[in-house]
C-alpha cells in the first residue's frame, strides 16, 4: 500500500503525560506493510502505539487512520486496527477462551451465538478446539499471547499494532509467533527496543525522547541505532541519571 488514504498519518502530534512532553510534534505517514518503531525505554514508542490505536488523544496536532480519527471514531477503529500488547494479562478480559475470542466480534455487532460459533471454528482451524471451554488461567504465557493474537485476527483488522510481541517468551514460542506474523496479510507496526526483530521490516522509525531520530530502511537505521546504544552503554548510566 502506498496511498496515504489507506495508511496512518500524524500531523504535528504531541502527547503530554503527567505534565511531561512524551511525543513532540511528530509528523509521520505510515503506509508500508512492515513498519518498525524502534527506541529504548522511555523514548515514547508505546505512547505512539496508544496514540495510533486511539486509546489516547493527542494534546496537539492530529492523528488519522485511513482518514478517520481513531480516538473519536471507535467503531471505525475496531475494523481498521488490532492491538497485541506485550503482556497478554493486560489484554484478556474474560475467564474462558471462547468468551475472550467472542468479545471483539460482539463489539463489532455480531450476535453472541454467531460470535461464539466463529470463535469455536477459529480454534478448530488452529487445531486448538479443546481450548474453547478452558479457563484462560490454565494457559501458559505463550498460549495466552497466542489467544490474544487469535482474538485480534478474528476481527480482521487491516493494521495490527504489536507491542514488543516476542518479549518474555521462550525461543520455540518466539519462532512460532514470528513465523505467524510474517505470513499475515495485514500491515504490521511493531514497537520494540530490539533491532534484531526488525531486520525484515520495510521501514524503521527510530524514536528518541519523543522525536524521530532516524527514519528509513533497516539497513540504514538499525546500524545507527545499535552504534548509538553501544555509545550510551559505554558510559556510566547511573552517573548520568544522578547528574
Amino acid at each position: 500500500m502506498s496511498d496515504p488514504v489507506h495508511g496512518i498519518r500524524l500531523g504535528s502530534a504531541s502527547v503530554r503525560l503527567g505534565g511531561k512532553l512524551v511525543l513532540d510534534q511528530l509528523d509521520l505517514t505510515l503506509t508500508e506493510q512492515r513498519i518498525g518503531i524502534l527506541g529504548r525505554n522511555g523514548s515514547g514508542k508505546t505512547t505512539l502505539l496508544r496514540l495510533i490505536s486511539g486509546l489516547i488523544a493527542p494534546d496537539g496536532g492530529l492523528v488519522r487512520v485511513e482518514g478517520f480519527d481513531p480516538f473519536t471514531d471507535r467503531k471505525a477503529a475496531l475494523s481498521a486496527l488490532g492491538i497485541l500488547f506485550q503482556n497478554p494479562d493486560h489484554q484478556i478480559l474474560f475467564p474462558t477462551v471462547e468468551e475472550e475470542l467472542a468479545f471483539g466480534l460482539i463489539q463489532q455487532g455480531l450476535p453472541r451465538a454467531e460470535a461464539t460459533a466463529r470463535a469455536h471454528a477459529a480454534l478448530d482451524r488452529e487445531g486448538r478446539g479443546p481450548w474453547a471451554k478452558a479457563p484462560v488461567t490454565s494457559l501458559s504465557q505463550g498460549q495466552r499471547h497466542y489467544l490474544c493474537l487469535l482474538s485480534v485476527l478474528l476481527m480482521q483488522p487491516r493494521t495490527i499494532l504489536l507491542d514488543e510481541p516476542l518479549a518474555g517468551l521462550d525461543l520455540p514460542t518466539q519462532v512460532r509467533l514470528a513465523r505467524r506474523f510474517a505470513a499475515l496479510p495485514q500491515r504490521l507496526i511493531t514497537i520494540t527496543h530490539d533491532p534484531a526483530t526488525l531486520q525484515d521490516a520495510d521501514r524503521v522509525v527510530w524514536l528518541e525522547a519523543g522525536k524521530v531520530a532516524a527514519d528509513g530502511p533497516p539497513s540504514t537505521v538499525l546500524p545507527a541505532f545499535t552504534a548509538e546504544m553501544a555509545r550510551i552503554g559505554a558510559r556510566d548510566a547511573d552517573a548520568d541519571l544522578a547528574g
